[in-house]
């Protein structure tokens, strides 16, 4: 009998963890890390001058764009870094009323609120309150009734609803018009059985009510409703205090009314009250509130070892940058319209591109009956930027213009990474080493591998080869840094430049294990 109860109090123990009792107090276990590692960093950094340089252009853009689409009123601003450092509106937030848009205004952003609702869930996943490999019928039990497409279909996880692999049909717009049904309504689907269009874990696939699913889980797991979570977790740790999600809550004069432009007129969209569909689409919010968001993202990169503040850790901020399932765009085209690879990709509650040109940007769009909105951001760059709309399904900003000016006519760069001392090191080394081959030397610098790849006889005549062709050297270029542990550089000589890279192998003392050449008459 005493054997009996004590399973029992132990599977309620258990139980109640996931039914949102709290757990013991989690406490971060720290790392060993090095002291001497250096982020990548802005070099001659002007680039909150250069942003605001462009604000007469900027603006005039986004007053045409909103005159074109027939938007009757758009917000936008610019981040650098945690500074908001150019933000206007044009037209008006109620109709009616002929209130103008402004800075302050309250739009509801639509799908842009799916990044909070992964932000609490890795939130909750760094205090060990879950894990994204769970199944979702953990916390969800009505997820064992559904009818997968194949025997050998995974089980949907939470990180399945986070990336949009989870098999759910793409559910625009029938989704947008769950955005105020109860709980029991998110509850019955499932209950109900609902179709699949993958099997989970196969490929990407826009999904709404995925994100519903994780709303729900994060009531379950904390105790409390989601959006009070969000509230408590990520608004106030932020100062987000003009962020919403009900709309009756907005102060008076706020509040942004959203339309459609049909018949060559404005008609009134209905506003539609929030519910169990809130965690894929709810949030009404400022441009000045949501660039203190747009900033904590930024304050993710580079990898540092400052105070990691919260209110998540930005390892896992940059884990929501990471794109999962991506694709390849051959065709696409850059903000000049010239050809340009992207490879796109969908992290967590967010969007991830990277061009031909390496350029990263991290975003994501939101639309409902009334309302557009979009946000993007460089991590790279340490610049983003948000626009909001009062039109149904529109795009708030023409994207590849304003692009055009911050890349083109801004002409930003991108931080850039600080050659390691290591690194350093061995390429004066290096460069010692190429010209006589001293053996001690060699003994002190090269990795076990290196004469093993190809002898030390056949090294030296190849370099040979090179001097004589070359000539002697005039001087030796900065190290370009890879990262850690591998670089490049030149080597500027009478006849032309010899290009060098290599690259260090993993021990506790860094030791050479591959290295390239190449000489160029006359560069």
């Amino acid at each position: 009998m005493k054997t009996i109860l004590s399973a029992l109090i132990l599977l309620t123990a258990l139980t109640s963890c996931k039914n949102g009792v709290e757990k013991e107090e989690y406490v971060e276990e720290k790392i060993n890390y090095s002291t001497e590692y250096q982020p990548a960093v802005f070099t001659n950094d002007s680039r909150k001058a250069q942003i605001k340089g462009l604000a007469d252009e900027l603006h005039e853009l986004i007053v045409e764009h909103s005159k074109a689409e027939h938007i009757p009123g758009i917000a936008y601003g610019l981040v650098v870094d945690d500074e908001l450092v150019l933000s206007a509106a044009t037209g008006v937030v109620n109709l009616e009323k002929n209130i103008p848009a402004g800075t302050n205004s309250a739009f509801r952003i639509a799908s842009m609120t799916k990044s909070f609702t992964a932000m609490a869930i890795m939130k909750l996943r760094d205090e060990e309150k879950l894990s994204l490999s769970d199944p979702v019928s953990d916390y969800i039990p009505e997820m064992f009734g559904i009818t997968y497409l194949t025997s050998d279909s995974p089980e949907i996880t939470i990180e399945n609803l986070l990336t949009m692999t989870a098999g759910f049909p793409e559910d625009n717009p029938w989704g947008d018009r769950q955005l105020d049904e109860s709980n029991a309504m998110l509850k019955e689907l499932i209950q109900s059985g609902p179709s699949l269009s993958n099997t989970p874990s196969y490929t990407y696939e826009y999904s709404n009510t995925g994100y519903a699913l994780l709303g729900a889980i994060i009531g379950k797991v904390s105790g409390k409703p989601y959006q009070d979570y969000i509230q408590q977790e990520i608004f106030k740790p932020l100062g987000m205090n003009q962020t919403y999600w009900e709309f009756d809550k907005v102060p008076e004069g706020q509040l942004v009314i959203g339309y459609r432009w049909e018949d060559e007129n404005w008609k009134l969209e209905p506003m539609l009250h929030d519910g169990s569909y809130g965690a894929m689409g709810g949030l009404i919010t400022s441009i000045e509130d949501f660039s203190k968001y747009v900033s904590f993202h930024l304050s993710a990169w580079p990898p540092r070892s400052d105070a990691d503040e919260g209110p998540i850790k930005r390892s896992s901020l940059r884990q929501m940058h990471t794109p999962q399932f991506s694709r390849l765009y051959s065709n696409a085209e850059d903000f000049n319209g010239d050809p340009c690879a992207v490879m796109n990709g969908y992290g967590f509650g967010l969007g991830i591109r990277q061009d031909c040109n390496g350029r990263v940007q991290v975003s994501h769009g939101g639309a409902l009956p009334g309302f557009g909105s979009n946000y993007v951001f460089f991590p790279e760059f340490g610049v983003g930027l948000m626009a909001f709309g009062n039109l149904t399904y529109t795009s708030p900003w023409p994207y590849d213009k304003i692009a055009k000016l911050l890349f083109e006519k801004a002409a930003l760069k991108p931080r850039s990474l600080p050659v390691s001392n290591i690194l350093k090191k061995r390429q004066e080394q290096l460069t010692e080493l190429i010209q006589e081959w001293d053996m001690d030397l060699g003994n002190q610098i090269l990795a076990e591998n290196f004469y093993l790849d190809k002898s030390r006889n056949h090294r030296m005549d190849a370099w040979a080869e090179i001097w004589e062709q070359a000539g002697a050297i005039d001087s030796v270029s900065e190290l370009t840094p890879y990262n850690q542990l591998r670089g490049d550089y030149s080597i500027y000589t009478k006849k032309g430049t010899v290009r060098v890279a290599f690259t260090l192998s993993p021990e506790h003392d860094p030791k050479i294990q591959q290295l390239e050449k190449m000489f160029v008459e006359g560069d």
